[in-house]
């Protein structure tokens, strides 16, 4: 009985949902080869590749950030390992520093739950349903229609 239940359970290693590698991810063995005070931009990009993103206020902050995902079913991807790795380069483009960020380095980000109102949104069921009773004009009555236009010597057009 138990060598029944193994096999079908066994499986559900093997049927797993494969783990997937999003963003550039940096190998500690490249990143070794970087030197603060030596390194150059162009040295950096040639052995890590461009950066994922740079910093908003501040071009000389390259971020290399990268995680591992793994699809749950009926929920977002989950992230099993994230990596995020900083460098700052100097005004003349050598590398000054070197840092991997963890969680410790996260800023919480609380999100305002009030709303913006914007006018016109206070209508009743009844004033959507009957409020463009009359707006529209007839068919034969358009403001576009050929009959009606004038020509550029205030005469009809053509």
């Amino acid at each position: 009985m138990a060598a029944l239940l193994a096999v079908p359970l066994g499986g559900c290693s093997v049927f797993g949902a494969p783990r997937e590698i999003r963003g550039n991810r940096v190998d500690p063995e490249q990143l070794a080869q970087i030197t603060p005070g030596v390194q150059t931009r162009q040295d950096v990009t040639a052995l890590l590749g461009s950066p994922s993103a740079t910093g908003t206020f501040d071009p000389n902050e390259w971020y290399y950030i990268s995680e591992v995902t793994h699809i749950r079913p009926a929920q977002m991807p989950g992230v099993s390992d994230q990596r995020i790795v900083a460098i700052t380069f100097d005004q003349g483009g050598v590398v000054r520093n070197i840092r991997e960020l963890t969680d410790k380095d996260r800023n919480n980000v609380s999100f305002v739950s009030r709303e913006t109102p914007s006018p016109g949104t206070e209508r009743s069921v009844l004033q959507q349903l009957f409020g463009n009773i009359g707006r529209f004009n007839g068919a034969g009555s358009s403001a576009g229609s050929a009959t009606n236009e004038q020509g550029p010597g205030g005469g009809p057009g053509r």
